[in-house]
């Protein structure tokens, strides 16, 4: 890598448990990817997943890429033992019948019902972690969803203990983690929002999972500025000196190894990630270009702060190439085998 990041994977290429893969948007490129996937098994070292979904929508799926896909029941089969023969299959009841490029009244339902049964295997033990494949927010919408995106909906699910969880957004890739403070707000909005105890928490989340699902003994955090230079001492903002600085301030007091507010121009370049596990930034843009830059088609969705494990690729539906063939899996692929890392890290908790 040519970073110095500390998240490169540790683990063993031990898997005890499959993955549990989420179908998503019937109608976009997440049935594509996940076919794609599994025909790289082998030459990738894709690990053991199930596809939480229709199988005669997935069959129909493969025909149109003219794919020759051997599927079987996941909850008849041993899923570690038969992947390397079929893609498993785990049946929601929810059919779905959208056409690629062409979302229908049916996406919604059969999308957050493979979510909602990806969770719950891992909940009871059946698989090691869920990796999601890309939703459309507007059907979802158009369907009566109530949350503002998938992780809201994670975090709901995770809740059922009636403990309530604070989902953190991190991006991850072998030359970079970050991880946004303020998410899909628009940017006046995040600077209205943005708060010390805001900052004060995401870190802690981070620090955490850092440590546990990742093995970092000591993570070390970079926390940027809110404004050009930081501030600049006042000079462009005081947001820095009176929200960021204080967090910073909290999370050292604590003994953390927390440093900041760092210029946000000056943070991402290779020398400078050598010296940090994680970036934390004040808003999405701040976190997602450099990570994007530096790792489009590699970049992994990690969500912290749930009590199981949760990757997806980063990036959205593709509607115009659903269908084609065109699709890239090497997000996903990354978010799998992150997932498969994690769950097999002996500090997860």
């Amino acid at each position: 890598m040519s970073g110095g990041l500390c998240l490169a994977p540790r683990w063993s290429d031990r898997v005890v448990k499959p993955l549990a893969l989420t179908l998503g948007e019937p109608a976009g490129i997440g049935p594509d990817i996940a076919i794609a996937a599994w025909l790289r098994r082998k030459s990738d070292a894709v690990p053991a997943f199930y596809l939480v979904g229709d199988r005669a929508f997935i069959a129909e799926r493969a025909r149109l890429l003219d794919v020759d896909l051997p599927l079987v029941d996941a909850g008849r089969e041993d899923v570690s033992r038969i992947f390397t023969e079929a893609l498993p299959i785990a049946a929601t009841g929810r059919p779905a019948t959208a056409h690629p490029g062409h979302p229908d009244a049916n996406s919604a339902s059969a999308a957050i019902e493979s979510i909602r049964q990806a969770v719950n295997d891992v909940v009871a033990g059946q698989a090691g972690a869920v990796v999601t494949n890309p939703v459309a927010k507007s059907v979802l919408y158009r369907a009566g969803f109530a949350h503002p995106g998938h992780t809201e909906f994670l975090a709901e699910l995770a809740a059922r203990d009636g403990k309530p969880r604070q989902p953190v957004m991190l991006l991850w890739s072998s030359d970079l983690a970050v991880v946004p403070v303020t998410i899909h707000l628009p940017l006046r909005e995040a600077i209205a929002t943005l708060s010390s105890p805001m900052i004060v928490d995401t870190v802690r989340i981070v620090v955490s999972d850092l440590h546990t699902r990742f093995g970092i003994a000591r993570p070390r955090i970079a926390v940027s500025g809110l404004n050009p230079h930081a501030g600049e001492d006042g000079s462009l903002g005081t947001e820095d000196q009176a929200i960021v600085a204080p967090a910073i301030a909290i999370l050292r007091a604590e003994g953390m190894d927390v440093k900041g507010p760092l210029p946000a121009d000056t943070m991402f370049h290779e020398a400078a990630r050598r010296t940090y596990d994680c970036a934390i930034c004040m808003y999405h843009d701040q976190a997602l270009i450099p990570v994007k830059t530096l790792a489009f088609d590699q970049a992994v969705n990690v969500t912290l702060g749930l009590p199981f494990i949760r990757t997806s690729p980063d990036h959205g539906t593709a509607f115009d190439i659903a269908g084609t063939g065109r699709a890239n899996p090497s997000s996903l692929i990354a978010a799998l085998r992150l997932a498969a890392r994690m769950a097999d890290s002996t500090h997860s908790p």
